[in-house]
């Protein structure tokens, strides 16, 4: 398999106080191929200006529809053959995507590679914010879009995220992506620092937690499915 540069897709929705650091970690990626796609989705505050002001960087605006919604506007604008997601209050490490290419091009059955992921308390989280928002300090496996990279026409396989889930929109495209067979690997270095902070999307849509329940039904429905369209075709005894 060639390499090819990588698409990366950040979705915001009023980050200007975090966006400038998101970009610059992916500025400092030492991989050199890679496309900058930054969806705005539907900010009121200074997000705009802020990704204009990168000049390598496209931008995209939309109303305000979601996170998924705005990673897939970015995919459908990508031109590189992977792809990678990061959200505007995260941060990459240097050699993120480096390690990750060399992991893919290295097993060509891989079709994405994964990485562990640290978090940390945004520096201007006061103490009192903190206790109530409490986080591991351990460093955990990252089954998480800023973690990933993948082959485009992999994703494209299991399909968009699904744009009417505010919470776990993900988590369902993980599990179709197992449905259809994608192979995933996971390197055992960090290479997202996810950061807390008092307007994280699970902190703000506690409302829509409603939706993991129906990201488990639909992905049972089509387990049922499946098994349903395995007994019928399998010949009686």
């Amino acid at each position: 398999m060639e390499s090819g540069f990588i698409s990366v897709i950040i979705p915001v929705h009023n980050g200007e106080r975090y966006l400038a650091d998101a970009l610059d970690s992916v500025m400092a990626q030492k991989c050199e191929k890679l496309e900058i796609i930054v969806v705005n989705d539907g900010s009121t505050d200074g997000t705009q200006q802020i990704a204009r002001s990168y000049q390598d960087v496209m931008y995209i605006s939309q109303s305000r529809q979601g996170a998924g919604a705005a990673r897939n506007n970015g995919v459908k604008h990508s031109r590189g053959k992977f792809l990678a997601f990061l959200d505007a209050d995260d941060l990459w490490m240097p050699d993120k995507t480096t390690k990750q290419m060399s992991a893919l091009l290295a097993d060509s059955g891989l079709d994405m590679v994964f990485g562990h992921v640290a978090q940390f308390y945004s520096p201007e989280l006061e103490e009192v914010i903190k206790d109530k928002i409490k986080i591991t300090q351990a460093v955990m496996p990252g089954y998480v879009p800023g973690a990933m990279l993948i082959k485009k026409e992999a994703f494209l396989k299991a399909g968009y995220f699904n744009p009417d889930l505010k919470v776990g929109e993900f988590i369902d495209w993980y599990l179709r992506a197992q449905d259809c067979g994608l192979q995933g690997g996971m390197l055992p270095e960090v290479v997202l620092k996810r950061r807390i902070h008092d307007a994280n999307t699970g902190i703000r849509e506690r409302d829509s937690r409603r939706d993991y329940l129906r990201v488990l039904k639909a992905s049972l429905d089509r387990k049922r499915k499946k098994d349903g369209a395995k007994e019928i075709h399998e010949p009686a005894e």
